[in-house]
């Protein structure tokens, strides 16, 4: 699993694209490629967790434009290895 922990900024082009964006993450999780995804409570970011590999991942970004959107900054990218609670992160 990857996790992809992104940073906001107030602009109106972040609000405007974010619409689009929930909807392809609606489909990756659809799709079993997304496990969870969500903002921060203050929504200063967010975190996704993805069920893909790095290259999937990176052609999953580089699809969806909101990364590159003015407010958004991708601030990390782990592989992650959880030993607890995976069972239902994986079953939806």
């Amino acid at each position: 699993m990857l996790t992809v922990e992104l940073a906001f900024t107030a602009t109106s082009e972040r609000l405007a694209a974010r619409p689009a964006h929930r909807a392809i993450l609606q489909r990756l999780h659809d799709e079993g490629r997304l496990v969870a995804a969500g903002p921060w409570v203050d929504d200063t970011g967010a975190l996704l967790v993805f069920s893909a590999d790095r290259d999937e991942l990176d052609r999953i970004m580089a699809a969806d434009a909101y990364y590159r959107t003015p407010g958004v900054t991708v601030t990390a990218v782990h592989e992650w290895a959880p030993v607890v609670g995976r069972d239902r992160l994986t079953d939806g």
